[in-house]
């Protein structure tokens, strides 16, 4: 029997009603494995309510209370990682290992959460005129909204939600369709640890569910994280309904390789930074620039690691790197290799024919390298999402970092030298959010923001750490004046001695 994923709204399951389902497919088979019910306007709706009225108590909790069940969270949460990995992996794809990674790194943020009350204190300033106070407080915007990817089905949501409802807020999430039932353990978790009803709602579905959400007058703010044209939509249309937005787009990360680099460890980093996840992820390096005369020494070392990755389904131990999501995505990945020679580039490895035996149907893709790629090539240009690596030849680090700079996007990016003072140059010169010294992937920790710049981030805010405090709640300011109990009217006795 087919599993049925529904939604959750006002803390238990609620059968979809829109009569709508979409399917859910196991990728290492391509068998349809799950219906998830897609919401229509009134689901989305009474998700909303329940956190509207849920709001009128958690808005006005202790930070004790909710800091509490938090902790409480954070237990269940460790204690469920691998059932958690396990449902990624059934529905994604990617190997156990790297379902685990992003179960821990969801983790770091309910740690971050747990704290809290630190990064909520507010701000005093006494006798700025005569008997005059003056406090900077941080107060709950009500009904937030996430809208997640299906690349990291746990780590994304929980990137959101957790700092959310730490500040006060009440929350919905729709994840994505494709990979749904990680949001609904995650939803099952709260409850254990004694998640008031109405506080963490789940919605599944498609536009018709986004839309509605980033038009409800109920709800305050929306934070997304997807493609750039979908960001940019999420934005457009959130803000022009009043509402706040952070939401994070795609990526084109660049990792440039000096001369003077270590060329194996440089190698290694290229290797599992453009490999792991098979590629799809927002972070991932999917374009090496290497300057000077390194280029073909570092290109055989990519090559010779690169043709040792394992492939494989994720819950094969043995496996190293899964296949990608579905087979419409499958194929537009390989559409890139296959048109690169015509483009100009060398491919030095064609992934686009590889299948596991006794698993064809799978959505089965293999590493792929490209060698002296243009940058007018469409395999540089778009975020291809998968398992390719392009490798772009420049003469100098000047001409390096103009090639990375004139790039629309600015997520991530990560320099390999040997010299300080061209990694201190690269780290202001460079137009990026995130910027790595011999780190290929640098997402920053939990207390530190994640984000981009350019097409990368569409809103003021960048993602967790301190701007997602600032995100999820918002300012104001007292400004007090109270009389000396000496001057109170006579005949009222406070037991201070008068002044006159």
């Amino acid at each position: 029997m087919t599993k049925i994923v529904n939604h959750w709204i006002g803390g238990k399951t609620a059968e979809g009603a829109s009569g709508t389902y979409g399917p859910v497919t196991d990728p290492a088979t391509g068998e349809v494995t799950t219906k998830v019910a897609f919401a229509g306007v009134e689901e989305v709706d009474a998700a909303v309510a329940a956190a509207k009225d849920a709001f009128a108590a958690w808005g006005q909790s202790s930070l004790a209370q909710r800091t509490s069940i938090l902790f409480k969270f954070r237990a269940l949460l460790d204690g469920h990682r691998d059932e958690i990995a396990a449902l990624i992996t059934a529905e994604h794809g990617k190997v156990h290992s790297d379902a685990l990674g992003e179960v821990a790194r969801g983790l770091e943020i309910v740690d971050l959460a747990c704290g809290i009350t630190v990064q909520l204190k507010g701000e005093l300033s006494t006798q700025v005129a005569t008997g005059v106070d003056v406090a900077a407080i941080r107060q709950p915007l009500g009904v937030v909204a996430g809208i997640t990817p299906f690349n990291f089905p746990a780590m994304v949501p929980m990137w959101m939600f957790p700092l959310a409802i730490a500040c006060g807020n009440t929350f919905v999430l729709k994840p994505s369709e494709k990979d749904p039932s990680a949001a609904l353990k995650l939803a099952e978790l709260l409850a254990e640890a004694g998640l008031p009803d109405g506080v963490f709602n789940v919605v599944h579905g498609d536009k018709v569910a986004v839309d509605r959400l980033l038009e409800h007058p109920d709800v305050k703010a929306v934070s997304f994280v997807g493609s750039t044209p979908i960001a940019r939509y999420i934005h457009t249309t959130a803000s022009a309904h009043g509402k706040r937005v952070q939401a994070l787009g795609g990526a084109k990360n660049h990792m440039l390789v000096l001369p003077d680099a270590d060329l194996d460890a440089a190698a290694d980093a290229a290797v599992s930074a453009a490999y792991g996840s098979a590629g799809e992820r927002c972070m991932a390096v999917s374009a090496v620039v290497a300057v000077g005369s390194i280029g073909d020494e570092l290109v055989q070392k990519i090559r010779e690691r690169a043709e040792k990755i394992k492939i494989g389904p994720g819950s094969d131990p043995t496996s190293e790197m899964g296949p990608l999501i579905t087979k419409v995505h499958r194929d537009k990945v390989a559409s890139y290799v296959t048109g690169a020679a015509e483009e100009g580039a060398e491919v030095v490895l064609d992934g686009t024919g590889y299948t596991v035996e006794g698993h064809e149907g799978g959505h089965w893709i293999g590493i792929s390298l490209l060698d002296k790629v243009p940058t007018s090539a469409k395999a540089y240009q778009d975020e291809i999402f998968g398992p390719v690596l392009s490798v772009l030849r420049v003469d100098t680090y000047e001409d390096g970092v103009a090639l990375i700079n004139a790039s629309p996007y600015g997520n991530g990016t990560a320099i390999f030298t040997r010299d300080g003072g061209a990694a201190r140059r690269f780290q202001l010169e460079i137009e990026a959010g995130m910027v790595g010294v011999n780190v290929p992937i640098p997402v920053p920790v939990g207390y530190h923001s994640f984000g981009g710049w350019k097409d990368s981030l569409f809103g003021d805010h960048h993602i967790y750490g301190n701007d997602g405090t600032h995100f999820y709640t918002r300012g104001k300011v007292v400004t007090t004046r109270w009389p000396d109990p000496s001057d109170a009217p006579a005949g009222v006795d406070l037991g201070f001695p008068r002044n006159h």
